[in-house]
């Protein structure tokens, strides 16, 4: 056999044609460069208003912006795509997200870094909704899940080398900005090398939110539920820790489990939702989820059990977005793709909204396990949720 004629015999073989490859490695690199600047973006912007005198409160206010910006604008993203194109607006979403990242240390007041962080965080809303929307409507339907795997991994993964290069170049003066801008201009170039294969969006595809929620209200409930427990561990975990008496860096060690277990759980449960129904994959995710809640207190005298438990716990409930988006996929029209997909998005956020205050909330009321109790309450809610409203799908 020819060495040229390879790749396009092994992709044959797998039933993902070279296109298909070159269009979803586009995508997921795009995203997953992105996704290096929003993890170090994050971070150095809570420093920076720290050191210009802000308080806590103001500190969070401005980061639950991101948020707002989100849940406002995500859902006129499929139209605009629509109009522009999908490579155009990921693009342009690039560039000024770049720009916006840039101005950050030069304007003079955290006043205007309210509506900065509004224009910031809705093109990361694009550009999470359309990379997402490519993923999906390339991946061959019987291998969307493990597709799917791979991206969560590799943007997991992105996400933990943010704060490592934010170590690397500080976090003063236009150095970091400066990096964060640049990750975000060389995300745009694996979409021009692939912009002839991004999909196109039809106009007038678009349904309400209510509407998505009646065709495939597990997939987004998946992403509200995932939305809540993400935020609510990664916020509230480090105190739970503090009240079992770990010291500081000990309490910030357990979302360290949570987050290795995210990396090594997608890939295996991708593949599992391709083999069986995604439905009954994403209701295994939410029990075991649950399960994982209740064993948190029984594990908490030991820091090995817990250890363990927080590592194989964080995994599993980590592919609920991966299986939710997988699903998402098998129940939406190929037509109502990138609108599923802003609802995905913009329910995901509403859950960054809910899942602290209800978390931080459980920790509270029932100290020191209410932390785990909460999360134990979400998790059921789900299920029972699934359970009811969401019935098998015929497989692809």
């Amino acid at each position: 056999m020819n060495v040229s004629e390879r790749p396009d015999r092994i992709a044959a073989a797998s039933g993902i044609g070279p296109d298909t490859v070159a269009a979803i490695t586009a995508a997921i690199a795009c995203v997953t460069v992105v996704g290096i600047g929003l993890s170090l973006s994050i971070p150095l912007l809570s420093i920076e208003m720290e050191r210009r005198g802000a308080s806590s409160t103001l500190i969070g206010l401005n980061t639950a912006v991101a948020g707002m910006a989100s849940i406002c604008t995500v859902p006129f993203v499929p139209r605009l795509a629509a109009r522009i194109g999908v490579a155009r607006l990921l693009c342009l979403a690039l560039i000024v997200g770049a720009v916006s990242l840039a101005a950050f240390p030069v304007l003079p007041g955290i006043a205007l870094w309210f509506p900065l962080r509004f224009v910031f965080s809705m093109t990361l809303g694009a550009l999470f909704v359309l990379s997402e929307y490519w993923i999906n409507a390339a991946a061959p339907p019987e291998r969307r899940g493990l597709v799917m795997g791979i991206y969560a991994t590799v943007l997991a993964a992105g996400f933990a080398v943010g704060p490592a290069l934010l170590a690397l170049v500080g976090t003063e003066g236009l150095a970091p900005y400066l990096t964060g801008a640049a990750l975000m201009l060389a995300g745009g170039l694996p979409i021009v090398l692939a912009r002839g294969l991004s999909p196109t969006i039809e106009h007038g595809s678009g349904r309400s939110l209510i509407a998505y929620l009646r065709l495939a209200p597990g997939a987004l409930l998946a992403a509200l539920a995932y939305g809540a427990v993400e935020t609510g561990i990664f916020a509230i975990l480090p105190l739970y820790g503090l009240r079992l008496g770990y010291d500081a860096q000990g309490a910030a060690g357990l979302v360290s489990l949570i987050a290795l277990g995210n990396v090594l759980f997608q890939i295996p449960f991708g593949w599992l939702a391709d083999r069986f129904d995604r439905r009954t994959v994403l209701l295994g995710a939410s029990l075991g989820g649950a399960a994982g809640s209740a064993l948190i207190p029984l594990a908490s005298g030991s820091p090995v059990a817990l250890g363990l438990v927080l590592f194989a716990w964080g995994g599993i409930a980590g592919t609920l977005y991966t299986v939710g988006l997988t699903t998402l996929g098998d129940r939406v029209p190929a037509t109502d793709l990138a609108g599923a997909n802003a609802a995905f998005v913009v329910l995901y956020n509403v859950g960054l909204m809910l899942g602290p205050p209800l978390i931080g909330g459980g920790l509270d009321l029932v100290p020191p396990h209410g932390f785990a109790w909460a999360l134990l309450a979400l998790f059921l809610a789900f299920s029972v949720s699934l359970a009811t409203m969401e019935r098998p799908a015929a497989r692809s």
